[in-house]
């Protein structure tokens, strides 16, 4: 149930945003589920990304301006009307994105920024193998890789994700894991090589399968634990294929280092947005006090896009284009 809470404290080199819309993640339900503790220096409530509108800025930050359309990656919080966030966490919403669509950004786009671009040096031409294809993650991922010129491969459950992905996302090749091995399909597709970079989320023997479907010298990135928090690799392989295994969590970095990923954002993908390089994925709407219900949509393997919360504020910038899509 929603809950009236003061304003929160606005510290120097804050912004205040009052919210439009906060997307939902994983992480907020692993959070729910007492399997993913906030840091002791972060809101305790969950809500990971919003958007909305700068409502007031904190002492020593620049460049920003009351009433400016924004998103951002929160510390915590973003499930309410109003959140603090450091400065160096908010972004100017890109050309051509909606309130509603810029609401499910940050936690992703952020995410795979830091660990798809800036850590495993995605260059153009490489074959990326995204499991979790239509996922809020596994979107953002694809569609890093197209701005980048390289080749994304999406591995999902179903037809119907397969389907969303070829016609509304653009990937031209699609796996369902359910139908066929992946890893051999994967080798196929790349003439035998191997895929350079492979996006995961799942631990137990999904980890030894990514490092049959990687290529030499290639990157797998390991981004959650889903299905089992062990798991075991033969390292004969690791070393004799040269391969990279990456881990990354976003939440516990620190302020500084979500400020580096942001700008790189500003920079490198930002203007892709602007151009239309991006699509807009499909996006599921509930008032925000309906989180719970948002929860359970999530927490549903069926379930593909984003959901995103809207707020009394937010309901403004709902149109044709933003409405719940299923």
């Amino acid at each position: 149930m929603p809950v009236e809470t003061p304003l929160p404290e606005l510290r120097p080199g804050e912004i205040l945003i009052r919210v439009a819309a906060a997307g939902v993640n994983y992480p907020d339900v692993l959070q729910r589920m007492g399997r993913y503790d906030p840091p002791s220096w972060h809101s305790p409530r969950p809500g990971l990304e919003v958007s909305g509108e700068v409502a007031a800025v904190g002492e020593g930050v620049e460049g920003f301006a009351v009433g400016e359309p924004v998103l951002a990656l929160c510390n915590g919080g973003g499930y309410a009307e109003y959140v603090a966030v450091p400065a160096g966490q908010v972004l100017p919403i890109p050309e051509r994105v909606d309130m509603i669509w810029a609401g499910a950004l940050a936690e992703t786009w952020f995410t795979i920024e830091q660990t798809l671009a800036m850590r495993a040096g995605l260059v153009e031409g490489q074959d990326v193998l995204v499991h979790g294809a239509a996922g809020g993650i596994g979107t953002a991922a694809i569609a890093r890789s197209q701005i980048a010129g390289a080749r994304p491969i999406g591995v999902v459950s179903t037809h119907e994700k397969a389907e969303y992905l070829r016609g509304r996302l653009g990937v031209e090749t699609v796996i369902i894991h359910s139908d066929e091995n992946f890893v051999e399909r994967t080798r196929a597709l790349t003439g035998g090589k191997g895929a350079d970079r492979i996006v995961s989320f799942a631990g137990g023997d999904m980890l030894a399968r990514n490092m049959e479907a990687a290529a030499r010298g290639g990157t797998i990135l390991q981004l959650a634990s889903l299905s089992d928090v062990n798991a075991q690799i033969s390292l004969p392989q690791l070393l004799g294929r040269q391969l990279t295994i990456l881990g990354s969590v976003l939440r516990p970095q620190s302020d500084a280092t979500k400020a580096e990923i942001a700008a790189s954002l500003r920079r490198n993908v930002w203007p892709a947005f602007a151009a239309e390089s991006v699509v807009r994925p499909r996006l599921s709407t509930l008032p925000l006090a309906q989180a719970a219900d948002a929860h359970r949509a999530m927490e549903d393997r069926a379930s593909y896009g984003k959901i995103v919360l809207i707020t009394a504020f937010g309901e403004r910038f709902i149109n044709d284009n933003s409405v719940a899509e299923g």
